[in-house]
């Protein structure tokens, strides 16, 4: 039988703070922490981006502006995005500002703890200078990793995005994973909720960016759980798909 409603209505609510030993923790056991970056196998394919404030064609939106004509779009032209676009939109939804003193980098969005649980994944379809496929950003090179050359991976993301077209119609999706050790780490039961928040943030970022691109996004989180994470290459248990956004021009 099913979680009732009651118990799903508990995950939001922040009383389980109240029944864990913190001083259980593994941050607190003094197990090192896990790395804040998914690990690279030495092959990987690397591919550099634009680097941070280097980007060409970038609009200089104020930020009211930007507020004020946010909202989703599920209709995209066939104008494919650019490199300097994607760096642009993966630097301001997970990018590196600084790094300093015990943690490990400072990013673009919050995180709580600054323990950044999610990973970033790409379905490039229309990117000029990117072959099809799905990459995985690498925020603390600011580069992108070459997961898989998939066939056919417009259908694929569609079936995966459980039929919705327009996903297959994006000249990128945004895919986010989480690795959930890397909050539970800190914070134990209580880590779960605060995963969704961060991804929340992320997701934000990018619909105000997309603003300074005369670009559009539609968050989404209705999708098949084994469908999207085989499509990434994730084991849906260490790490699975928890929130996607597909971009293209509007």
């Amino acid at each position: 039988m099913g979680l009732s409603r009651d118990q799903y209505r508990y995950f939001l609510k922040d009383s389980i703070r109240l029944n864990i030993d913190f001083s259980q923790t593994d941050q607190s056991r003094g197990i090192a922490p896990p790395p804040v970056e998914k690990p690279v196998e030495a092959d990987g394919t690397r591919i550099d981006l634009v680097p941070s404030h280097q980007w060409k064609g970038i609009l200089m939106i104020d930020l009211v502006s930007a507020i004020h004509i946010r909202k989703s779009h599920r209709e995209f032209t066939s104008e494919s995005l650019t490199l300097d676009e994607v760096s642009f939109l993966l630097w301001t939804t997970q990018g590196v500002r600084e790094k300093a003193g015990a943690f490990p980098a400072f990013r673009t969005v919050p995180s709580a703890g600054c323990r950044h649980a999610l990973e970033t994944y790409l379905c490039v379809l229309n990117v000029a200078g990117l072959e099809q496929g799905i990459y995985r950003y690498l925020p603390l090179e600011h580069q992108l990793l070459v997961v898989s050359r998939e066939k056919n991976l417009s259908a694929k993301i569609t079936a995966a995005a459980l039929h919705q077209t327009f996903v297959g119609k994006a000249a990128v999706t945004f895919l986010w994973t989480t690795i959930p050790y890397r909050m539970e780490w800190r914070y134990d039961r209580a880590a779960h909720k605060v995963i969704a928040l961060d991804a929340g943030h992320v997701c934000q970022n990018l619909y105000l960016s997309c603003a300074a691109i005369k670009a559009g996004t539609c968050a989404i989180a209705a999708y098949h759980q084994d469908l999207m994470d085989e499509l990434l290459g994730v084991d849906g248990e260490d790490e699975f798909t928890i929130y996607l956004a597909p971009v293209g021009k509007i």
